[in-house]
């Protein structure tokens, strides 16, 4: 495959290097093990994955009690701190620390998760899965599974992807706890603080109903605020998270 070097992120040329031309390819333990740091999936109390670095050496703990996608972020959340700051000591990281969401603020967890979302799902081979896909909670789903990440995480970078404009929004019973745009998105829009009574999100929110939704068409209006919406309609399609919140993707129809 051809890839313009000058455009990968420091992450994706870590992957590059390693000859990594498929998501199969994508070995995180091996990545760390080749950098001198060593893993041990075992019970955490209070924490999801630490670090405890000695000199060029270092043991990456994993919480064993995770599931599988959170387990490979956690561990490429830990890889980022070793290979990128180092000599600022060991780590410590918590649930909330952890996390695709929680990668656009400007702080040392906010980019160990901004280089760990390109570990697990670097943008040069995200970019030709995608191509003429819709953007949806199936194919987050899809994506999910060749990549072996969370739905949460495939779906960000989806929606961080997307040539049109789309959002996806994070819902509890009472306020959007996090969205994510794409860049095509009207910075006129605005994502609603709480959700629409009409919408499949809310029944899910308030009525126990699990399960993903299926793709439906509804007025913008139910999703978003600005100039205009009155006269759009969008495509939603929303799942209930394990932690009881609601996500939620929305692309605006043409």
């Amino acid at each position: 495959m051809s890839v313009d070097l000058s455009r990968l992120s420091s992450a994706e040329r870590l992957l590059w290097g390693y000859g990594v031309t498929d998501s199969s390819h994508i070995d995180l333990d091996a990545i760390a093990n080749d950098n001198g740091a060593e893993v041990k999936y075992r019970p955490l109390g209070g924490c999801e994955a630490r670090l405890v670095a000695r000199g060029e050496s270092a043991i990456i703990s994993v919480n064993s009690a995770s599931n599988d996608g959170r387990q490979r972020f956690s561990l490429a959340h830990e890889l980022a701190h070793w290979i990128c700051d180092r000599k600022t000591g060991s780590f410590l990281c918590a649930k909330e620390d952890i996390g695709p969401q929680s990668a656009v603020a400007k702080s040392v967890e906010a980019n160990a998760n901004g280089y760990a979302s390109q570990l697990v799902l670097p943008t040069y081979l995200v970019v030709p899965w995608i191509k003429d896909r819709k953007i949806t909670l199936d194919v987050s789903a899809l994506l999910a599974k060749d990549f072996n990440v969370s739905l949460t995480a495939a779906a960000i970078k989806l929606v961080k992807q997307a040539t049109s404009p789309a959002f996806l929004a994070c819902h509890t019973q009472t306020r959007l706890t996090w969205h994510q745009r794409s860049a095509t998105c009207s910075s006129e829009f605005f994502m609603t603080s709480e959700l629409h009574q009409d919408t499949d999100a809310f029944h899910m929110a308030f009525g126990g109903v699990g399960g993903m939704s299926r793709s439906k068409r509804e007025p913008a209006s139910r999703w978003i605020s600005g100039r205009g919406v009155f006269r759009l309609e969008v495509n939603s399609q929303s799942i209930k998270l394990p932690d009881a919140s609601v996500l939620t993707i929305v692309t605006l129809v043409k």
